[in-house]
């Protein structure tokens, strides 16, 4: 999964994406509406952490563009007020959920998972094939009854691949929906991880290299 956090207070974004790459949560940061805006439009977001009090746009209008541009990610967005006509206007925007400030972790993350599995194609909470489980809800993974010790990117793999339902995904396409902004585009980083979570999954083999076209379950 992978999430934009547009947040103006540098401390605050920073925890705020240190907390949701623990949760296995590939997460960039921009601290201003323009900066914000610019990296929703040019990278697939599946969620969009967007405080509406921002520098330079404000985050209603970049809410906005973003739905006038048909962008596809989902949009949460933050307030430090929370009356019932800061809601209303927030929603009537298109974003597609609301939460004030100050808010509970576990919260975020759970309204954060609850949007992800509303994009587009839809994500499952339970992606499942064969013994092989994910719960996406809960970010954690089996097989059979052996749990998985998997590494956010790990997961983040498997859970791209499983919801492909067989379709083969390409490296690069792995690398923008895992991965942040800073990975090279020319790195190992998928190979490497795609090695390493075959080693945990363990036999038989779920996951298939398909030549010139990348990897599927």
């Amino acid at each position: 999964m992978r999430v934009l956090v547009v947040e103006d207070d540098e401390e605050t974004a920073q925890t705020v994406a240190v907390g949701l790459r623990r949760a296995q949560m590939a997460v960039d940061v921009a601290l201003d509406g323009p900066g914000g805006l610019e990296r929703a439009m040019c990278n697939d977001y599946d969620v969009i952490v967007l405080d509406r009090d921002l520098p330079g746009m404000h985050g209603d209008a970049v809410c906005s563009e973003l739905i006038a541009a048909g962008n596809r990610s989902r949009v949460l967005m933050l307030t430090a007020a929370a009356t019932a006509e800061d809601l209303v206007d927030g929603l009537s925007l298109g974003a597609d959920d609301y939460l004030p400030k100050p808010f509970d972790f576990p919260v975020l993350i759970a309204r954060i998972g609850a949007l992800a599995r509303r994009a587009h194609p839809a994500v499952p909470p339970v992606l499942q094939h064969g013994d092989l489980v994910v719960d996406t809800a809960r970010r954690t993974a089996r097989r059979g009854e052996r749990a998985l010790e998997l590494a956010p990117k790990e997961f983040g793999v498997l859970e791209v691949l499983l919801a492909s339902k067989g379709r083969a995904v390409p490296a690069e396409e792995l690398l923008e929906r895992v991965w942040d902004d800073a990975a090279d585009p020319f790195t190992s980083a998928v190979k490497i991880t795609i090695s390493r979570l075959r080693a945990k999954l363990g036999n038989p083999p779920v996951i298939e290299t398909v030549a010139k076209r990348g990897y599927r379950i």
